[in-house]
């Protein structure tokens, strides 16, 4: 029971997956803002050629 107890606490694979959760969303945050601001400049930018037209 006390090795299966300290083979747990040295096992570091849950804190890993746990890593690779937060970077993917932080990638997802940051992949969504910037399709965010560019959908709004984009639309800006079309309203502007199409009054220009």
């Amino acid at each position: 029971m006390l090795s299966t107890m300290k083979t747990m606490l040295r096992d570091d694979q849950g804190a890993t997956m746990v890593e690779y959760g937060l970077m993917i969303a932080l990638v997802a945050l940051v992949a969504l803002t910037a399709v965010k601001v560019l959908g709004t400049n984009l639309s800006g930018l079309f309203s502007s050629v199409a009054a220009t037209l």
